[in-house]
């Protein structure tokens, strides 16, 4: 019996914008007064937990919001240089097609999801957008709530292990790809239902399995 509700992170998962985060990552750095990321440092970061970046950078927690407000500008204004990794549209539109309700799951603004995901956010049933104190968990809890299914028939897929974590908290079963910000190695440890190394590797196992048990 295939899920009946996939919910979708954006940046990594969707959005090819890990190069645009490393371009202007130390922008970010000089102007909120935490550590600038050297390339040595880059495959580390890859293979740490949310929590880990955040002391590793020395990041004051209190900065956070200001520092999501910043993110987003930027983001809006560099949406040109930001696109979907090939087959994504092709792959949401097979989802959609096959009765799965979409949602997307994100810290950036809905305004901002719904350019970069340009036609294919038509597709998307719904929308959980801003950063949020309490973190992916509260969201996935009100998507699931708003699509009226029971969490076995709900799937979480994004790229990096505060999606896995998310998606554990919350009792869903969850899929890391393998072509975004966490480097496969670090998603792979924490188990994952699913691991996707291809785009086109989602739709088959969204439409053909639920997670028993």
């Amino acid at each position: 019996m295939p899920y009946s509700l996939a919910i979708f992170d954006l940046d990594g998962t969707l959005a090819d914008s890990f190069p645009w985060f490393l371009r202007t990552i130390n922008d970010v750095a000089d102007r909120f007064g935490f550590r600038r990321v050297a390339d040595e440092d880059v495959e580390g970061l890859r293979h740490a937990s949310s929590r880990e970046i955040l002391a590793r950078l020395e990041v004051p927690l209190w900065k956070l919001p200001a520092i999501a407000r910043h993110a987003r500008r930027l983001k809006a204004e560099a949406a040109a240089e930001i696109s979907l990794f090939a087959g994504v549209e092709a792959m949401l539109r097979t989802l959609a097609e096959s009765g799965v309700q979409l949602a997307l799951v994100t810290s950036d603004s809905e305004a901002n999801a719904r350019e970069k995901l340009g036609e294919a956010a038509a597709l998307f049933s719904h929308f959980d957008c801003a950063a949020s104190l309490f973190g992916k968990p509260a969201k996935f809890r009100r998507v699931i709530r708003r699509a009226g299914v029971e969490l076995d028939q709900v799937i979480a897929i994004g790229d990096e292990v505060r999606d896995i974590e998310g998606a554990r908290a919350v009792g869903i079963a969850c899929g890391a790809v393998c072509w975004g910000y966490a480097a496969p190695a670090a998603l792979r440890a924490l188990g994952p239902d699913h691991v996707f190394e291809r785009m086109g590797e989602i739709a088959d196992a969204v439409c053909r399995h639920r997670r028993v048990g």
